[in-house]
């Protein structure tokens, strides 16, 4: 179903991908996975044609995909063979509601109307997604806007189904909801599934098959369960935490916090549209406090984050911040939205990051060097941003928010696109900063990495904070 030979990609002088062999059988189940920018999305945009007819490239090597060869074939052409799902769903996501958005391929290849809700009704059902059809995409958390992707895609029923981190920014019954939908799909109706990720932990159980990827290369391919277990190979590539490290919490012990309150919410609600999305919100965070909110897709948790930074007025409620704290944008508060693509502005992901100490006149050469070294991106620092891999993006993005060392931090999902080194690598940043004083709120759906880093834990359900404690505390009201 899927043949690659002596496959090679090079973006102008720049290799992605070295010598590629690789072949997936009909209604097979891969999972790939590999350190940031190793070229697991380049591997995904040749198989579904993207890549040289959309994304200028240079492609050497035999590639067959449903017998086709998608380097060659119009990319109209095989939207009926290889479905794709991209690693940010907003890129893909332009229709009016929901149901208009996942009917859109299926109308356009010619199918009745009859057809057309058979796929929707199904689609939807298989994403959880039937409630929201009347929703406008935009109004989806970025959970919610994966799955909306995922049943764009699902409602074309091609043979081979590719998609690049669908996990990422799903909760943990997401994750389980969308990894049983492809087990089916792959195990009933013998859909060939490539996917991308890097929550292996999740993927592995459902996958029938690991390939991990180095530098352009395959450097493992195997059965799931055996690759899997290999803990000393995925550590060697920041896949997964080395175990010969002491485990635990590492970061979060003891109190940085002075007992002060840097910013309060005060009987806060919001609304997007007239639909209430936080409702009688009271929330105190202290100077110097590690905080992780976490919460199912939906939950309300970025839209507490826009309140919280300023970047949205509340419909009832007082937002407070203590007297004498900075909140000009970006220096006092600092925001790391979940696409980066929203808050990339430069030509050089040098300059990106050095943008904002530049305009507050607050330029260090030592400080900047040291943020680009906790980014990892120092070998980057003369590409386009845009360039990049999704996750390169996230770390540039994050390294240009902790460059103004805000006193307030708000990390909405940070995991997009990353590798356990890379990720571990930055936290341990953020992690320091937090001792020098600053007050940090991670939003995500890693429990294991708020444990690791958080003292204290909010859950968010409907709107509503309904746990505030310590992670064991969460654990017994369903976090």
């Amino acid at each position: 179903m899927i043949e690659l030979e002596a496959l090679s990609v090079r973006y102008g002088t720049l290799p992605a991908l070295e010598g590629i062999a690789l072949r997936v059988a009909p209604g097979e189940f891969v999972l790939v996975s590999g350190r940031s920018g190793c070229g697991k999305t380049t591997l995904a945009r040749v198989v579904a044609g993207l890549v040289p007819a959309v994304i200028p490239a240079h492609v050497e090597g035999h590639v067959k995909v449903s017998g086709l060869d998608p380097t060659r074939t119009p990319p109209a052409s095989l939207a009926t063979h290889v479905g794709m799902v991209f690693q940010n769903p907003a890129t893909q996501l332009f229709c009016l509601t929901v149901e208009e958005e996942v009917a859109f391929g299926p109308r356009n290849l010619g199918f009745d109307e009859q057809q057309v809700r058979e796929r929707v009704d199904w689609a939807l059902g298989a994403t959880g997604l039937a409630d929201m059809r009347r929703r406008a995409p935009f109004e989806l958390s970025g959970g919610g806007q994966q799955r909306l992707a995922i049943a764009a895609a699902l409602a074309l029923r091609p043979p081979v189904l590719v998609l690049d981190e669908p996990l990422a920014s799903l909760d943990r019954e997401g994750a389980r909801q969308v990894l049983r939908t492809l087990a089916e799909l792959s195990g009933i109706h013998g859909v060939t599934v490539l996917m991308i990720e890097h929550r292996l932990a999740e993927a592995a159980r459902v996958a029938s098959r690991i390939v991990l990827m180095d530098r352009g290369r395959i450097v493992a391919d195997g059965p799931a369960a055996i690759v899997s277990a290999d803990h000393a190979r995925l550590a060697e590539l920041g896949l997964a935490p080395d175990e010969a490290q002491p485990s635990g919490r590492p970061h979060a012990t003891g109190s940085a916090a002075d007992g002060l309150a840097l910013v309060e919410l005060h009987h806060v609600s919001a609304a997007y549209n007239g639909r209430t999305v936080l409702a009688d919100i009271n929330l105190r965070l202290d100077s110097g406090e590690f905080v992780a909110l976490v919460g199912e897709n939906g939950s309300g948790k970025t839209t507490l984050a826009r309140v919280l930074a300023g970047l949205m007025r509340p419909r009832s409620g007082r937002r407070v911040v203590r007297s004498g704290v900075r909140t000009e944008p970006g220096r006092g508060i600092g925001l790391l939205a979940q696409n980066p693509l929203d808050q990339l502005l430069t030509e050089r992901v040098d300059d990106e990051v050095a943008l904002g100490p530049r305009n507050w006149a607050l330029f260090d050469e030592r400080a900047h060097e040291a943020t680009l070294a906790a980014a990892d991106l120092g070998g980057l620092r003369g590409r386009a941003p845009l360039s990049l891999s999704v996750g390169q993006q996230q770390r540039t993005v994050l390294a240009a928010t902790l460059a103004l060392r805000p006193g307030l931090l708000i990390l909405d999902e940070p995991t997009l696109g990353q590798d356990w080194a890379h990720l571990k690598r930055l936290m341990d940043f953020v992690a320091e900063l937090n001792e020098l004083g600053s007050t940090i709120l991670l939003i995500t759906h890693d429990h294991d990495l708020a444990a690791r880093y958080a003292r204290r834990q909010l859950l968010m359900r409907d709107g509503a904070i309904v746990a505030d404690g310590e992670l064991t505390e969460l654990d017994e009201v369903g976090a």
